[in-house]
């Protein structure tokens, strides 16, 4: 178990900071026309926003990412300092600006489409990761998402592979930079359209998302979480695989579930909790993220996730190996 009270203690997360543009319509979505509403801009980016949560959970967090010299890049280092998390390991690329991450968001605050601009992530090296050995040797988990370079990606997962690594797999097209070496991550977080990019099976029906877990889990993989938007979340390990689902949820804003979900696994893991705990737990955790306009609930904490996991009704749905 990690003490969060012990600075000596922490979590490495390696991956995507940016920032995060927003578009809130008002009424229903007209193609090919202006539509009215509000746009908002945080910081984002799957690792610094996994990062940002295991703060507010309790646990530290050190975040390897890539900023430029951009006014952007500088309210990245400045606000991260502001809560805690330790980004001084990041690359600073002179000439350059913070990645950025667009999103319009329906009437209902579901993403409609979103184009993000990550090129600077390019400019992490394996030559720069190999720098940071004694940094993530000394962690107590390894976080990835795949918005790095594949060849980063492939030398952690090769290198560090008798640590423990969660991988958020973040979209289909950077989902296939893991295929090869799968097998090496302790946790995944997906979904139907990014697990099928890896297993080249198609998860479009619960037999199908069984057959994927079980791709996964002979592969070496020891959790599998494929989230199923309003549908819950299917999980495996070795020993059991189920679906559970959260019902009459309604989101302000779903841009930052899946990695208040992510964070949520990191910190029952660490904790020593079991499968079923960790789905209940992170199912809490993404349903508070959702109640927020903000990516990151600046409420969130694991007093407010235990109580969520009491207030809330669970379906649930047991499989059979």
């Amino acid at each position: 178990m990690i003490n969060s009270g012990q600075a000596a203690e922490y979590v490495t997360v390696v991956g995507g900071v940016n920032v995060d543009i927003q578009g809130f319509s008002k009424d229903k979505l007209i193609p090919e026309d202006s539509n009215i509403g509000t746009v908002k801009i945080s910081l984002g980016g799957v690792a610094r926003n996994i990062g940002e949560n295991l703060i507010r959970l309790g646990i530290n967090a050190k975040l390897i990412s890539v900023v430029g010299d951009d006014i952007y890049s500088s309210k990245i280092l400045n606000d991260s300092a502001q809560i805690g998390l330790d980004i001084n390991d990041s690359l600073r690329v002179k000439g350059e600006n913070a990645s950025i991450y667009l999103a319009v968001l329906d009437e209902d605050n579901d993403m409609h489409i979103a184009i993000n601009s990550m090129d600077i992530l390019e400019k992490m090296t394996v030559d720069f990761i190999k720098e940071k050995k004694h940094l993530i040797n000394n962690s107590k988990l390894l976080v990835l998402d795949t918005n790095i370079p594949e060849d980063v990606i492939e030398f952690l997962l090769d290198e560090y592979k008798d640590k423990d690594i969660f991988l958020d797999t973040v979209s289909a097209a950077k989902a296939r930079k893991v295929k090869n070496l799968v097998g090496n991550i302790h946790t995944i977080k997906t979904n139907r359209l990014e697990v099928e990019a890896i297993t080249e099976i198609e998860a479009n029906d619960e037999e199908s998302l069984v057959k994927n877990s079980l791709f996964l889990l002979n592969k070496g993989v020891k959790q599998v979480f494929i989230t199923l938007g309003k549908k819950g979340v299917f999980y495996s390990n070795n020993d059991i695989m189920k679906i559970i689902r959260a019902d009459n949820i309604k989101p302000v804003n779903t841009t930052g579930a899946g990695d208040a979900f992510m964070s949520a696994l990191v910190y029952c893991y660490l904790m020593n909790s079991d499968i079923d705990e960790a789905a209940r737990f992170a199912t809490a955790a993404s349903i508070i993220a959702l109640s927020h306009e903000n990516t990151i609930n600046p409420n969130m904490s694991k007093e407010l996730i235990n109580l969520k996991v009491k207030e809330l009704n669970y379906y649930e749905k047991v499989f059979k190996y």
